[in-house]
């Protein structure tokens, strides 16, 4: 069977982002975000190191995607799922940082809707996709399991761990070879309100 990942987004407003955006940084990621730009999962593993590097090197190992489509997707604040090679700058960072992963968000829902709906008629119908991020509240199922149904899964291994737990785990199966335990999303997952949610140093995405 044929199957695509889709990522949590990384903390976009938390101190290492906030290097990155300002003016003074020298560093060479900086500076290639102000000028033709860098691919978002780069980015994004900058952002938030072990989990998103986890979550990167796993799904790139296991994708099986259909022909013409990629394998990974991330969840972005503004403009839904994206090509995880997908090229951003700073001004694209800048926007992330000032988006709310929040149901109540406008922008957020319908971006992920509209994208999520572009993916499934691309996909076809015998492609799963994988979230490899929370289900601890709706902030993401809500949207997607519309959208995909019964392909929409979730690893066995993610409940009940932290993003360092998850991250760790996700590295050592890409050294091992050895693929996690994909399973329907949790009913009690499916429609949880999904609280307030702003990008903090403190939250786990």
């Amino acid at each position: 069977m044929n199957r695509i990942f889709v990522l949590s987004p990384a903390n976009c407003n938390g101190v290492r982002a906030r290097c990155l955006l300002t003016k003074a940084s020298s560093s060479k990621l900086a500076k290639r975000l102000r000028g033709s730009g860098v691919p978002l999962s780069e980015v994004f593993s900058f952002v938030s190191s072990l989990y998103f590097r986890g979550k990167v090197s796993y799904a790139q190992t296991f994708a099986r995607p259909p022909a013409d489509c990629a394998g990974i997707f991330i969840i972005t604040p503004t403009m839904g799922l994206v090509p995880h090679d997908m090229l951003i700058r700073k001004s694209t960072l800048r926007l992330f940082s000032r988006g709310a992963i929040d149901v109540r968000n406008q922008l957020y829902c319908s971006s992920l809707r509209c994208s999520a709906k572009q993916l499934d008629s691309a996909i076809g119908s015998e492609c799963e996709v994988v979230l490899l991020g929370s289900i601890a509240t709706g902030k993401y199922l809500n949207l997607l399991s519309p959208i995909f149904a019964r392909r929409l899964r979730v690893p066995a291994e993610f409940i009940g761990r932290g993003d360092m737990s998850r991250g760790g785990l996700l590295l050592r199966c890409v050294n091992d070879n050895r693929e996690l335990t994909y399973i329907d999303v949790p009913k009690k997952a499916q429609g949880c309100d999904a609280n307030p949610l702003r990008f903090s140093d403190s939250v786990g995405l």
